[in-house]
């Protein structure tokens, strides 16, 4: 049956759109007092809590979890929703990785993250000559890694959820068939890309416009609620086999896309052990491989032991060359050692181990900069932007869940499946391209990530919950491409050793190094000229960037109501809880 008839049977209720309306209307009228009050505490709730990219998200969370579904099932519904309101990063075109723990204290991890299609080779972006092909792996139908958010979503489900599917994925109909409202952001990012979209959509797409998107421009993506409409009804099936599937191969054969109907169909989630670690009598769990996030977070922090950071003080010359220094030798091990641990040793024991650390860490000095080759050897690249989106949600259970996921590039490779409504990913460009040469973000890699059929590429991605004595503390996660895990790590930081209430944590201005290329990128307005000065004579290159992450977090305070914590300065990211 036709995508169009099978719309034609579909009724959608009014009154709950008019409520989203309605919320979000006042959300975005009310933002400047919100930042006012927010500049110290977050949004506090008594029991539930949910952190997300845009405020109808996190409305869509509460409204699950008032009518009595847990933080699972709120993980399921906002996922959706993002792919419809936040589509430049929220997806099922894509794919991620959420951490969880229970009420009980069990934890787990689950890797939703793309694979190469069976067809892939390890050399599939190079020219005759042996160099990498610029664009390829980013733009257009050979840059697609297979989508594995709905599978992730649905594991998630059959694992962990209380509610009917039908119920989580009702709402997001609701927005994609009635419309909503576009803020200033999105108005922008929307015009920034006209010309991608046009590039490589020949019909008709909903983010195309003849004139200029404007802040309370209205938007619709009917196609997209049917095929959520699908997914609601057959399950995983209505995307990874049948109508959707089908319309995913033909839109990318026409590109030269090599993705097969088998591809789709064959694509499995994994549950994974989370990586733990354990930071000034905090417990740290964070994601395995093929995210490379967990592991670098706990070898930072890790390394962070041995320095006085809280005398020293925040964001000082000292506190930031000792940081800087960490961080540019876990990048270097980053590119070196890791890679999906289905095609690949990862040697994450000896990475976390005390006689490793302390020898890979022995040559800092405080008093100057290390030679970046002298760390490890490898190509200069650089860092581009990116966009992934995190959310984080604690329910009146006790349950906690931060999921990170991504298309990779902003609208992913910015094709649209026709008659279907959403964008795909371009998350080939994760993987090591060529050994030694830097993908769009800078990030050397190698033969541990090198790509084959079927197999995961490497992320940043690094969803974190944080323990203190036994009971739950903080979620925390970010966008950001290379600069997630260093975003991440600061964060706790602020915390744990700087004191810093959640909201304070996220709003504190951020810095980065990923080892190459050899530069600090740092955050305007935020740094103090006598920092920046002192840092020069250190030997560090720095250089000014608009902003560093997009934070979703929640803490959980003392008298154990939760702080929402999401970065209102630098996006719409909205936490809203009860």
């Amino acid at each position: 049956m036709p995508l169009a008839s099978i719309f034609e049977h579909m009724i959608f209720p009014i009154k709950n759109l008019l409520l989203y309306f309605l919320i979000y209307s006042f959300i975005v009228g009310c933002s400047t007092s919100i930042e006012d009050i927010s500049s110290n505490v977050g949004v506090i709730g008594d029991s539930a809590m949910v952190a997300s990219a845009h405020p109808l998200a996190s409305q869509v969370g509460v409204d699950i979890m008032r009518k009595g579904g847990n933080a699972f099932d709120a993980a399921v519904a906002v996922q959706f929703a993002l792919a419809v309101v936040y589509p430049r990063a929220g997806n099922i075109g894509g794919g991620g990785f959420a951490v969880i723990r229970e009420s009980n204290g069990n934890i787990a991890s689950l890797d939703f993250r793309e694979k190469a299609p069976s067809l892939a080779s390890k050399d599939m972006y190079l020219d005759i000559n042996g160099e990498v092909i610029q664009g390829k792996s980013t733009v257009g139908r050979l840059a697609c890694g297979v989508p594995g958010t709905v599978d992730g979503m649905y594991r998630l489900h059959e694992k962990y959820g209380s509610m009917s599917m039908s119920e989580l994925i009702q709402p997001s109909i609701f927005l994609a068939d009635q419309g909503f409202i576009l803020t200033a952001d999105e108005a922008q990012n929307l015009n920034r890309f006209q010309e991608d979209f046009k590039a490589n959509n020949s019909w008709a797409i909903p983010t195309i416009k003849e004139t200029a998107w404007q802040e309370g421009d209205s938007i619709y993506y009917k196609e997209l609620a049917v095929t959520l409409s699908l997914i609601r009804d057959m399950g995983r099936a209505g995307f990874y086999e049948g109508i959707i599937a089908d319309q995913i191969v033909k839109d990318l054969r026409r590109g030269g896309g090599i993705m097969t109907m088998e591809d789709l169909a064959n694509y499995e989630s994994k549950w994974r052990e989370p990586v733990v670690g354990q930071y000034r009598n905090h417990k740290i769990i964070s994601m395995p491989p093929p995210s490379s996030g967990g592991v670098a977070l706990i070898q930072l922090l890790r390394g962070s032991e041995k320095y006085s950071f809280d005398n020293w003080g925040h964001n000082t010359p000292k506190t930031m060359h000792a940081m800087i220094e960490l961080e540019r030798r876990v990048y270097a091990d980053r590119a070196t050692y890791l890679g999906d641990p289905d095609y690949y040793e990862v040697p994450q024991e000896m990475l976390l181990s005390d006689e490793y650390l302390e020898e890979r860490f022995s040559d800092i000095a405080l008093n100057k900069k290390t030679d970046s080759k002298a760390i490890k050897e490898g190509i200069e690249g650089a860092i581009e932007s990116v966009e992934t989106t995190h959310f984080s949600i604690v329910d009146p259970f006790g349950n906690a869940i931060a999921i990170t996921t991504t298309l990779n590039n902003y609208f992913g490779n910015k094709v649209m499946v026709k008659g279907a409504g959403f964008f795909l990913n371009d998350e080939m460009d994760d993987f090591s391209l060529k050994p030694g040469v830097p993908n769009q973000f800078g990030l050397i890699g190698a033969e541990a990530n090198a790509i084959a059929p079927n197999k995961r590429m490497l992320s940043s991605m690094t969803p974190t919950i944080v323990e203190k004595d036994g009971r739950l503390l903080m979620l925390t996660g970010t966008p950001g491409g290379a600069t997630i895990i260093t975003s991440v790590y600061q964060t706790i930081l602020n915390v744990i050793d700087h004191g810093m209430t959640m909201q304070e944590s996220v709003n504190a201005k951020r810095f980065h190094h990923q080892w190459l290329p050899d530069k600090v990128l740092f955050e305007e307005g935020g740094f103090d000229p006598k920092v920046i000065s002192e840092l020069t004579e250190l030997g560090h290159n720095l250089e000014l960037i608009d902003g560093l992450g997009r934070m979703d977090c929640i803490l959980v305070m003392e008298d154990g109501k939760l702080e929402g914590a999401s970065d209102i300065t630098r996006g719409n990211n909205t936490s809203l809880g009860f």
